[in-house]
């Protein structure tokens, strides 16, 4: 029974229904009295408390959010409870918002959960001159440590050969890749940040990737959904405190790693992020700068933000890549062909991509396809703006859909099929695609981005030099499931693949 149905068949939450019904209707009718008369995005009309959300299944609001856009349009409203959420779909509205109108449309909304996880700090759930600051600082300091370098480039192929050696320790049997692979990925957001990697079997390492895993679990389940509209109903949703105790354990274990690394610092040899971070905290502190957002609390979200997106985003997109390949063997046929004849037995490098056209159409179909943040990170508008010949005024939560940008019919000849000839010309040369947003756009574009390709590209390919990728003994390729698990991220379900060495 689902938590919505709990609520509504206790006497105590009817009786707190009740009051919040006739709150919210009063606050409907005296916003209704003062409201403007632009015309505003068309909607479905919303219930009294509850607003559409009979109209959405909670465990996939974005395909019900693309059901409504065929009836409302590209732009619309929906409300979740008295949250109102105003949505875009479809690519060439989604590059209007984010791309063309960029400032208007740049600020990000900070959810409750968001709310309660960030206070407004770090890089991703803020806002202002916080997000403006801690955001130009990552993006540099992760290019002085080698974002676009060879020097980093050299830490992935060194780590892939770590996730190679865990996978041979199965000896081609089925198994649940999710650990390791998550394990090498997150490796790599640590060398940065941290200056260093971790063995898989450090527990500390494993508890702190596991709780940070389920937190992006249950960040995107129906509670929380409903805990996001309804923030008062924290009581009930047991999902919000098994985020916040996450969230209170891995502060704990970054405070631990900051501190080793503080004992050991020299500003004038700085070996990672942390150390650069609070060098420009004693530097602001000396300066008696006041207004400095370089403080102790930014330090513990902005890692965390790069360890939690660095993390999940990357590591899912490569585990849902290797079961694309076990449920296409004759796709996987093609890239290690194309891999062998390119490459052969030396290990691949970003180089490589330009003579690999195939095989980086199937990295990119794999994100497109994928599709692991389909309702994007909200947005709010930064100012009243017209849009699109609607009015939407300043501060109203907007969603551009991701959904409806990587399956948009009219961008894609198959857009729900697995076709890597999307990204391939006549001739079979790989061609870019502007409706390939997997990181967003414009201001709030994912500033991981880069890094991302890097990693895909060398982890894909040189797996798949090593390896083949089949569905366990007595499962056929139709077999595998690619139902996808709902978090905040879609992930795989649950499944074991071989990995086969081949060379």
């Amino acid at each position: 029974m689902d938590l919505l149905e709990e609520l509504l068949q206790s006497p105590c939450s009817l009786a707190l229904l009740s009051a919040a019904l006739l709150l919210v209707c009063y606050l409907l009718s005296a916003g209704s009295r003062t409201c403007n008369h632009e015309k505003e995005p068309p909607g479905p009309k919303p219930l009294p408390f509850l607003g559409n959300m009979l109209l959405l299944n909670l465990k996939r609001i974005d395909r019900s959010l693309c059901e409504l856009s065929k009836e409302y349009g590209p732009v619309f409203t929906v409300h979740l409870g008295p949250l109102k959420l105003v949505v875009l779909t479809g690519y060439k509205t989604v590059k209007q918002a984010l791309v063309n109108q960029a400032e208007a449309f740049g600020h990000r909304e900070i959810m409750p959960i968001s709310r309660d996880l960030n206070n407004g700090y770090g890089i991703i759930f803020s806002n202002g001159k916080n997000w403006k600051e801690m955001r130009r600082f990552a993006i540099a300091t992760l290019r002085d440590f080698g974002l676009g370098k060879k020097s980093l480039e050299a830490k992935v192929s060194e780590e892939v050969q770590h996730l190679i050696a865990a996978f041979e320790e199965f000896k081609g049997e089925a198994f649940n890749m999710f650990q390791p692979v998550t394990y090498a990925v997150s490796n790599i957001i640590c060398a940065l940040v941290y200056g260093s990697r971790f063995d898989y079997a450090d527990p500390k390492f494993k508890d702190m990737v596991s709780r940070t895993n389920e937190t992006i679990k249950l960040s995107g389940s129906p509670s929380l959904w409903i805990y996001n509209t309804f923030p008062w109903l924290k009581w009930a949703v047991p999902a919000q405190w098994q985020i916040m105790e996450n969230m209170r354990e891995n502060i704990g274990s970054v405070k631990s790693l900051i501190e080793c690394l503080q004992k050991t610092l020299n500003t004038s040899d700085q070996r990672c992020l942390v150390d650069t971070f609070i060098a420009r905290m004693q530097s602001d502190k000396e300066t008696g700068k006041q207004d400095s957002h370089f403080t102790d609390y930014n330090l513990l979200m902005c890692v965390l933000n790069l360890f939690s997106a660095g993390t999940d985003t990357t590591a899912t997109t490569l585990r849902w890549g290797l079961l694309f390949m076990a449920k296409y063997p004759h796709i996987q046929d093609r890239v290690q062909e194309e891999i062998e004849k390119v490459i052969g037995l030396r290990c691949p490098v970003v180089e490589d991509r330009r003579n690999l056209p195939y095989t980086d159409a199937v990295i990119h179909e794999t994100q497109r396809l994928a599709n692991i943040v389909p309702m994007n990170l909200p947005h709010s508008t930064s100012c009243d703006v017209h849009f699109q010949g609607y009015f939407i005024k300043k501060g109203t939560c907007v969603i551009p859909l991701l959904t409806s940008v990587l399956e948009d019919e009219r961008e894609w000849e198959k857009p729900h099929n697995f076709y890597p000839e999307h990204f391939l010309d006549k001739e079979g040369c790989f061609v870019k695609r502007d409706a390939f947003l997997p990181f967003s756009a414009g201001r709030r574009a994912c500033l991981g981005e880069g890094l991302a390709k890097m990693e895909l590209f060398i982890f894909f390919t040189t797996l798949l030099q090593h390896f083949r990728f089949t569905p366990p003994p007595g499962v056929s390729e139709d077999e595998l499931d690619l139902t996808p698990f709902v978090g905040f991220t879609l992930t795989p379900s649950p499944h074991k693949l071989c990995a086969v060495r081949r060379v």
